[in-house]
């Protein structure tokens, strides 16, 4: 029996013994790193099946290639396993796992709580009695909502705070062209207003046909009422509603909300596209390219679809997909959702009809989103091959480190280190080095500090400086090669290293080893390759040299003050607001911040008052 067949048939035996409950498993590699977390209703059932003789697909396939090792947690009820799957694929990012990117940089549109509320933009979620929606696919679309809402509804877009301001100045532009009710001019009721906010949230929700209603209705009380220039108000609103349904994409009846997922996937790559769906418009669009090893299988879209739904605060009533999942993976998802909802959830998948082609379409959109992808990393991976070829690299560069010393004078000196993996910057591995043992501006030392520093941590377990790189480019000529040449030699770093040569213009030019230069001038594809990681590693390097000097500077400023010192003036910079809040602070909040007396307090009060 080969070694394979043993590893496998061990990992089988262990799965037979599992209980046939709900949980979730998590596959280990040999270096005991988790590589893929999953969950079932019945653990021992799912878990075989990875390590039977049957037909996986080719990413499952490559994923229980190296598996060596797992690990189970038992749960109570599938609802738990869903939600311990998520919390685990967050914590250890495993490598074949669909999984939601950061989304802290997702914009929100929020509703402020004031008696004048605005509606704004932010990339925030605070724990306010303000009111948000989203997130949104990007910042352009946020903008043309408000823009939208504030010219239907006649919101005010200018800065004024009110009703601080009401009355202190002349009505804006906008108020002139009838784009702005004009609270400024004092004739705007907080209850008027408070109208207007609560069609805002009615159209953010997506129920625009139900606030219509509502409108009409109210418009006709008025109008018994003989209130007739508050009924003309519900008019206008109506007619601006119709208006902005006219410039939207219609793709349902005036009252249907659901969101619609389309997935991609030809064995290689895979993109889910999920239509947002309100008031019978699509409002938004979201586009998710997965990594050609993530393991796109029914049940970790459903399990995916979940975690996207955490951060949302508009789950509707019905959810279409595309694709066909086990029924009880269904319900599972369904029950989850239900539950952050509040009610009733059902996610559905259409066999026939107005529904169908719209899941049709929304794939379509996927298979786009995952064809243009394809286009581009086969482009890039032409570039790669060509540059192995030009530098006769024994494999293919996927993954390139690239180095910049960066000086003011003689301090502050420091090393950058930008990444590529297959053609892309992988900014989450970028690195940076504060040079400690040389002094005066001697690039080569310095050079030779920051990679010596780097290859000491090839042998680490774990993390991204595990990885070892195909190839190192050096933001410099024949000199800074051959002194790390030397180094990589001491160390026993076999890694192919050049240099990045710049012209007259300070221009890229060329390549080259520590003996010779390799022209890339008619190698347009390499060039423009290069040009870029010698831009972004001067650019990364020089950034994080002002920094720091940007750092020691307020420090300094700080250190002047007589029994300030560094440890103080570190102390002080915490401040939220930084130097800005300490130039403001009051004695007491000043005294609050550990080590700073009465002494201290009164002394940096003094010491800004005499700058001031």
């Amino acid at each position: 029996m080969s070694d394979n067949q043993d590893r496998m048939q061990r990992l089988l035996d262990r799965a037979n013994s599992l209980p046939i409950t709900p949980g979730v498993y998590i596959m280990k590699d040999a270096a005991g790193k988790v590589i893929y977390v999953g969950k079932s209703r019945k653990l021992k059932n799912r878990v075989s099946q990875y390590f039977q003789n049957s037909e996986k697909s080719t990413k499952t396939a490559r994923m229980v290639e190296r598996v060596h090792s797992f690990d189970y947690i038992l749960c109570e009820t599938e609802i738990e396993a869903l939600s311990l799957e998520n919390t685990l694929i967050k914590q250890y990012t495993p490598k074949y796992n669909i999984r939601l990117k950061d989304a802290k940089s997702y914009p929100y549109i929020k509703i402020t709580d004031e008696t004048y509320p605005r509606v704004v933009m932010t990339r925030k979620r605070d724990a306010d009695k303000g009111k948000y929606f989203g997130p949104y696919s990007g910042v352009s679309t946020v903008y043309a909502v408000i823009g939208s809402l504030q010219k239907a509804l006649q919101l005010p877009s200018c800065k004024r705070k009110f009703p601080e301001q009401i009355g202190k100045e002349r009505p804006c532009l906008y108020y002139q062209i009838k784009q702005c009710c004009g609270v400024c001019t004092g004739k705007v009721t907080p209850e008027e207003y408070a109208e207007k906010i609560h069609t805002a949230q009615e159209l953010l929700r997506g129920n625009t046909a139900a606030e219509k209603r509502r409108l009409t209705e109210r418009m006709m009380a008025l109008a018994e009422q003989e209130r007739y220039e508050a009924a003309a108000v519900c008019r206008d609103t109506i007619a601006a509603l119709d208006r902005l349904a006219q410039k939207q994409s219609v793709v349902g009846a005036p009252d249907d909300e659901y969101d619609v997922f389309g997935l991609y996937d030809d064995g290689v790559t895979s993109a889910l596209s999920v239509f947002f769906v309100r008031g019978g418009v699509c409002t938004d669009k979201q586009d998710y390219l997965f990594d050609k090893e993530n393991i796109t299988d029914k049940d970790s879209l459903l399990s995916f679809i979940c975690d996207l739904y955490r951060g949302r605060s508009d789950i509707p009533r019905l959810i279409l997909i595309s694709f066909n999942p086990e029924e009880e993976d269904r319900q599972t998802a369904a029950e989850f959702l239900g539950g952050l909802a509040g009610r009733r959830v059902e996610i559905r998948t259409p066999e026939r009809g107005v529904l169908r082609a719209l899941c049709e379409t929304v794939t379509a959109n996927a298979k786009e989103v995952a064809d243009k992808s394809a286009t581009r990393e086969s482009r890039r991976e032409g570039v790669l091959l060509r540059l192995a070829h030009l530098l006769e690299l024994e494999s293919y560069p996927s993954r390139i480190e690239s180095y910049d010393i960066s000086n003011l004078g003689k301090e502050h000196l420091t090393a950058g280190m930008i990444v590529t993996k297959d053609g892309s910057f992988s900014k989450r591995d970028y690195r940076s080095f504060k040079i400690k043992s040389v002094q005066g501006t001697d690039d080569y030392a310095s050079m030779r500090e920051a990679l010596a520093r780097r290859f000491a941590h090839l042998n680490d377990a774990e993390g991204s400086f595990a990885e070892y790189p195909d190839l190192i480019l050096l933001d410099g000529g024949k000199g800074h090669v051959g002194v790390v040449r030397e180094l990589a030699r001491e160390m026993g770093v076999d890694v192919p290293i050049y240099g990045m040569v710049k012209d007259d213009f300070h221009k890229t030019r060329a390549l080259c080893t520590d003996q010779d230069e390799i022209s890339i001038a008619k190698e347009n594809a390499v060039f423009q390759f290069i040009y870029g990681i010698q831009e972004e590693v001067h650019r990364y390097s020089v950034g994080t040299m002002k920094k720091a000097k940007s750092k020691t500077l307020v420090t300094s400023s700080l250190t002047k003050i007589p029994g300030i010192g560094p440890a103080k003036a570190a102390a002080l910079l915490k401040m939220p607001g930084g130097l800005q809040a300490v130039k403001r602070a009051s004695r007491q909040e000043l005294m609050a911040i550990k080590g700073i007396g009465e002494k201290d307090a009164d002394a940096i009060i003094q010491h800004f008052k005499e700058k001031r």
